[in-house]
């Protein structure tokens, strides 16, 4: 006869021996915050007064209601949330628990609260906008240039209206490129668009149905277009004459339920749709009429072609790369100089990056007051027009020359476009560049431009610490002669005085050109 043995329960001393109550559980917060960790250097680079006064310049504070969020808060929070690589809620509960990151928005002491509610990120992209970000981003590299050179004052750059007639000698070196930021969307097919749309005008014939305005409700077959979609769609081989057949159903279905909103519509004195709804209202007309051009034709592209219903500005930017040969998203072009990247040019449409080169050659020289010495860049801005115009402007083009190859070889070393090249793979596997998740046209292009600011905040943290240190060294040894009675006490509190305002970044009211 078998023995039974009934388990035990687990006693309390073995499921967390070593647990202590939360009165006996020591915070640090009793210490004194660390100086060189990454939120402090970078909430002394930011040259907060200019970037709030930028922010409250656009956006504007209203007199009535209840009081406006610090703007401290609203950008620091937008830094926070790309360098992190973090969601919105995620960014919000981050926040809350961190000392360090509240030290950064500006806190004066830690709060255990969350410091806005997690929906309001949609209204801050919404306030920036892309041209505010730039404008600050503008602002901060110029720390870059005041670190490297120790100078007291800024030197304001030349005019650049005037003509560059040698008075002006080109300096530096930049490397330009374009990429493309895909959007989080899904694969867009035509039958699962087209299915798409099917379900949301249905959704609007519901809608707009009322049983004592209207006769009779219009019938939709959703039932049977759904089945017939994925009698197609759940294939795994599917062959061309198949997914031809069920477009076809599927355009067939659409175009029914687009003429029953239309009846359903002349019952009404004024279009009684909300303003999102009657947008989805015109995209899903827009697609059924590109659909049934592709279809008709026995083409499978079409100019300005929608690839999602419910973000409509997203366009298809093909690249001809191995993995990716289409992306669905923005296309950019940046410029680096010393590390620092620039967001030149973004849209939504697919341009050719050659055929603007002169024109971010204009904008380096009204960054810098003067053009570039030598510009490293791609094949494609290397057409014939564009070396004449850099040869007239006294730019050195670092690339292949045409014509036959000379006795002496002339080219560029493989890796001399690693530097953007490895920018934008830390912007896309470390910040997200790679996957765009706002679904608005604005908050898209601000999600991208604070990936920038956040790619050069990164870098000057790199260059202000060493600084930082040599402050620290400097100074001491001036303080440690001037205790030991040395004879030149002018000269070192001199020095110590020119250590205080020039070696040490950290300080917020340092002085930067506009």
């Amino acid at each position: 006869m078998k023995k039974v043995f009934k388990k035990r329960a687990p006693s309390p001393s073995y499921i967390s021996p070593n647990q202590l109550t939360m009165d006996c559980f020591q915070t640090p917060f009793e210490q004194q915050l660390n100086p060189k960790n990454r939120w402090v250097v970078l909430s002394r680079l930011m040259p907060w007064d200019e970037v709030c006064n930028l922010y409250l310049k656009n956006v504007g504070v209203s007199a009535t209601g209840r009081p406006p969020l610090s703007p401290r808060v609203i950008i620091g929070s937008l830094i926070i949330k790309h360098l992190c690589n973090l969601d919105d809620r995620e960014t919000v509960d981050q926040i809350s628990e961190n000392i360090y990151m509240q030290y950064f928005l500006g806190y004066s002491s830690f709060s255990s609260e969350q410091p806005f509610d997690a929906s309001l990120f949609v209204d801050f992209r919404k306030r920036l906008g892309m041209e505010n970000l730039n404008a600050i981003n503008e602002r901060v590299v110029m720390l870059k240039t005041r670190l490297e050179s120790g100078e007291s004052k800024s030197v304001p750059p030349s005019d650049p209206n005037e003509s560059n007639s040698g008075e002006t000698e080109n300096k530096g070196r930049v490397i330009f490129d374009a990429t493309a930021c895909p959007q989080d969307i899904a694969y867009p097919t035509d039958l699962d668009l087209l299915s798409e749309a099917r379900e949301k005008t249905e959704q609007l014939i519901d809608q707009l149905y009322v049983s004592g305005l209207h006769h009779q409700k219009p019938r939709t077959y959703r039932r049977i277009a759904r089945k017939r979609y994925l009698r197609t769609a759940q294939k795994k081989n599917k062959s061309r004459k198949e997914i031809h057949k069920s477009v076809g159903s599927q355009l067939r279905f659409l175009r029914r339920n687009l003429i029953s909103i239309n009846r359903l519509l002349d019952a009404y004195p004024e279009i009684p749709l909300k303003p999102k709804q009657y947008k989805y209202l015109l995209v899903v007309n827009t697609l059924y009429a590109q659909q049934k051009q592709m279809y008709d034709s026995g083409k499978h592209s079409i100019e300005d072609r929608i690839v999602s219903i419910h973000q409509p500005h997203v366009r298809p930017i093909v690249r001809g790369k191995s993995q990716a040969k289409v992306e669905f998203g923005a296309k950019i072009h940046v410029s680096i100089i010393d590390g620092i990247s620039f967001l030149d040019e973004l849209s939504w449409d697919a341009f050719n990056e050659g055929s603007h080169m002169m024109d971010y050659v204009e904008q380096y020289r009204k960054r810098f007051g003067c053009y570039p010495k030598e510009l490293l860049a791609d094949q494609i801005y290397c057409t014939r027009a564009n070396r004449a115009a850099l040869k007239e402007k006294g730019i050195k083009l670092l690339a292949k020359p045409l014509g036959r190859p000379s006795a002496v070889p002339i080219h560029v070393s493989p890796g001399e476009r690693n530097p953007i090249e490895g920018k934008f793979g830390q912007a896309k596997t470390g910040y997200g560049l790679n996957r765009i998740k706002a679904r608005l046209k604005d908050t898209s292009e601000t999600w991208i431009a604070c990936i920038f600011l956040v790619l050069n905040l990164v870098k000057l943290a790199g260059v202000a610490l060493p600084c930082f240190m040599a402050r620290l060294i400097l100074s001491f040894s001036a303080k440690r002669k001037l205790d030991n009675g040395s004879q030149n006490e002018d000269e070192i509190k001199g020095q110590m005085i020119f250590n205080q305002q020039i070696l040490n970044p950290c300080l917020i009211k340092i002085i930067i050109a506009v």
